[in-house]
């Protein structure tokens, strides 16, 4: 099963530019769309689930029906896609004083079953799946962001889907929600492809077998993410510096962040060598990766970086070509 997206471009009649000739290969499993917010990720990611035509390019779904491949034009044929769709978008309302129960039998009907014992069968399942078993009668007003969200997948999986786009799904959830729903989405995807659109990366780092960076409507990287991280050990350089000394360090080196710690403050650089005295080498990590990928500037570092994520591209097309 593969979904392939080619040359997609889209602006806006404001004159923003969301997607700028973009194309990816996700294979089945676990995909993470990694980029801050206003990176183009929602428009994407609403242009596959088919409620948002895009300008120019293609996307195409390979899936396989009674033993045979087939490919499915996501842009024109909108009914076949929606029947293997499943999407939780960002923001989704729900009726607060309907229970669990109710509301996903209601859209179980609206989905086209029909049948009262097997969507029974149906609601049931996919509360057990969900964690929801027990909240089944209670009304959605009362439940928590974790739960919400899980409710959410439990909608999505109606019809038993094999494209799955999850768009900011753990913004807002606790850490205990949070492990729990990206270990369900991982489940999903030993048999579906699941497409995890976010800016957390610690999201991805260790659930998602493929990832892509998008900034400015364009991507800046595809690849495996411990891959990627592979062939950062060496390059980057760790040092904590005094606060008055920052400007320099970020003028003179390819800053790949900052952060505090006790009121010092820690940099991280990206260089093939040592940049100075007192930097050391540190342990590379995917948001090492993602701020690299995300540097125009970076290339100015030998060219190291940005030729690997070159390399990387055409290598995953190709890789990527199976249904």
């Amino acid at each position: 099963m593969l979904l392939r997206i080619d040359n997609l471009s889209k602006t806006y009649p404001n004159g923003t530019r969301a997607l700028d000739d973009v194309s990816l290969a996700i294979p089945q499993g676990m995909f993470g769309l990694l980029g801050p917010n206003g990176a183009g990720k929602s428009t994407l990611m609403r242009i596959i689930a088919t409620l948002q035509e895009p300008d120019s390019g293609q996307v195409h779904l390979g899936v396989e029906s009674q033993g045979a491949a087939h490919q499915i034009d996501v842009l024109r044929d909108k009914e076949a896609v929606r029947r293997t769709l499943g999407y939780l978008p960002q923001e989704f309302g729900v009726y607060p004083k309907v229970s669990a129960e109710d509301l996903l039998d209601h859209f179980a009907v609206l989905k086209g079953i029909t049948d009262r014992a097997e969507r029974r069968r149906l609601v049931d399942a996919l509360l057990e799946q969900t964690n929801l078993q027990r909240d089944r009668g209670k009304q959605l007003g009362g439940f928590s962001g974790g739960m919400r969200q899980r409710f959410g997948i439990a909608v999505a999986l109606l019809g038993n889907p094999r494209l799955i786009i999850v768009d900011e799904p753990t913004a807002g959830l606790d850490p205990e929600e949070r492990v729990r729903f990206l270990n369900l989405l991982a489940e999903l995807g030993q048999n579906s492809i699941v497409i995890l659109s976010t800016h957390i990366v610690d999201d991805v780092s260790e659930l998602c077998s493929r990832v892509a960076i998008i900034d400015r409507g364009r991507i800046r990287l595809q690849d495996d993410p411990q891959a990627a991280v592979t062939r950062m050990h060496g390059r980057v350089w760790r040092r904590v510096v005094a606060r008055e000394e920052l400007p320099r360090h970020q003028e003179q080196y390819a800053v790949l962040s900052t952060k505090l710690l006790a009121g010092r403050t820690v940099v991280r650089v990206l260089s093939s060598a040592r940049p100075e005295a007192g930097y050391e080498l540190a342990e590379p990590g995917l948001e090492d990766v993602y701020f690299a990928a995300m540097r125009d500037t970076h290339a100015a570092d030998s060219g190291l970086f940005a030729a690997d994520a070159k390399a990387a591209a055409p290598a995953f097309g190709q890789a990527g070509g199976g249904v």
